[in-house]
């Protein structure tokens, strides 16, 4: 059976995914008669020609009669893709993939389609897949070195984006622009349908004259030579495949560390916003008892949401009554807040603290709670409750 497999343009993965070009390679192990041959050779012709509608009609055609023809399948999606029809062709190549686990090239193709539309992680997924199918497969090896370029790019402009002076974030994206710069290839290769040669007939049976044999020639003894053993030449191409390993590593690190990187950075500008809404909340209580301590019944009454819970079978109007009666009644008042501990959820805000009343007529020591509520900007009490 034959497949087509592309490799991921080396442009950045940006704009050299939009359309999915692939070569056909050659897979042993599936045999076509010679009339399907014919029609993939034709469906495959159409396709070079860059004819789509003609080969997509002819190929679905041929898959009405025979519509598990792996081969013809694997071609409709090239065909789909080349429309820019990415959805159908991911269709077909993932039902490929299950039907023929084994096969790398669908998973390769797949990849191709998932980055052309900026999904990196299901591209990097089905490229393991294809590695894992085919540990040889140097074309899926080198996109999914790509992919992680790709990635590790992504993550260290999050990275800068949430810190621009992060001088190691841009030292790496500069090395990982720099790195895919400079494998940056040629045109994306056209698809070729290989199909496999016409056995040639074996050639007719001549019969020769006899000959006399020869005289036998006189032994000459010579000097044995001393054969020069064959030049070991490098494998250049488990050197490649070294290298792309070492780069996609590398790249894998560098985007694992940036994340993590980016993940601190989140966490530590959260925890900042969270203790300034601590430090919020914590300055409208001091208001509270710094004017209840200075008799400013207006401002007290103030600190005061409009829904606060007033006791059972008070109105609004004789609970204010009834406070502003008990700060005017002292002519000292002192109250101070000790070991307040606060928490915040949303426009809700609950402080629990220990409350030291003092004033010329009564001194009081105990433990009290304030649910405090967000109105506008501001932070105000909207239920009141002591010993707790």
């Amino acid at each position: 059976m034959f497949f087509a497999s592309r490799r991921i343009p080396h442009s950045g993965l940006r704009h050299a995914l939009s359309r999915a070009l692939v070569s056909i390679g050659f897979i042993a192990g599936f045999y076509a008669s010679s009339a399907i041959a014919d029609e993939l050779s034709d469906v495959s012709q159409l396709l070079r020609a860059g004819q789509h509608a003609q080969a997509l009609t002819k190929a679905d055609a041929f898959l009405s009669k025979n519509p598990r023809d792996a081969q013809m399948r694997f071609l409709k999606g090239v065909i789909l893709t080349e429309q820019n029809k990415s959805a159908e062709a991911i269709t077909i190549f993932t039902k490929l993939t299950e039907d023929y686990p084994t096969l790398p090239e669908p998973y390769n193709n797949l990849a191709v389609l998932y980055a052309s539309s900026g999904q990196y992680d299901k591209a990097r997924t089905a490229l393991d897949m294809a590695i894992r199918t085919n540990p040889t497969y140097a074309t899926a090896y080198e996109n999914l070195g790509d992919v992680h370029a790709k990635l590790a790019s992504q993550a260290y402009d999050k990275a800068l984006q949430l810190d621009n002076n992060n001088t190691a974030a841009k030292s790496k994206l500069t090395m990982v622009r720099t790195l895919v710069g400079n494998t940056t290839g040629g045109t994306n290769p056209k698809v070729a349908v290989v199909a496999a040669a016409p056995t040639p007939a074996p050639a007719p049976v001549r019969a020769e004259p006899v000959k006399p044999e020869p005289a036998p020639k006189p032994v000459v003894k010579e000097t044995p030579k001393v054969e020069a053993k064959p030049e070991v030449k490098p494998d250049h191409k488990a050197e490649q495949l070294a290298e792309q390993k070492a780069a996609q590593l590398a790249a894998q690190k560098a985007a694992q560390k940036a994340e993590a990187d980016a993940k601190r950075e989140a966490k530590a500008k959260a925890n900042a916003a969270a203790e300034a809404e601590r430090e919020q909340v914590m300055s409208a209580v001091n208001a509270w008892a710094k004017a209840w301590s200075a008799r400013d019944v207006k401002a007290y009454l103030n600190a005061y949401a409009s829904d606060f819970v007033l006791p059972p079978g008070q109105s609004r109007k004789d609970w204010a009554d009834e406070r502003r009666a008990r700060i005017e009644d002292k002519g000292r008042i002192s109250v101070k807040i000790e070991t307040p501990q606060v928490t915040v959820s949303g426009n809700t805000a609950t402080v629990k603290f220990r409350q030291i009343y003092d004033s010329d007529r009564t001194k009081a020591n105990s433990r009290k709670t304030l649910v405090m509520t967000r109105q506008g900007n501001k932070w105000h009490i909207k239920q009141e409750r002591s010993g707790s």
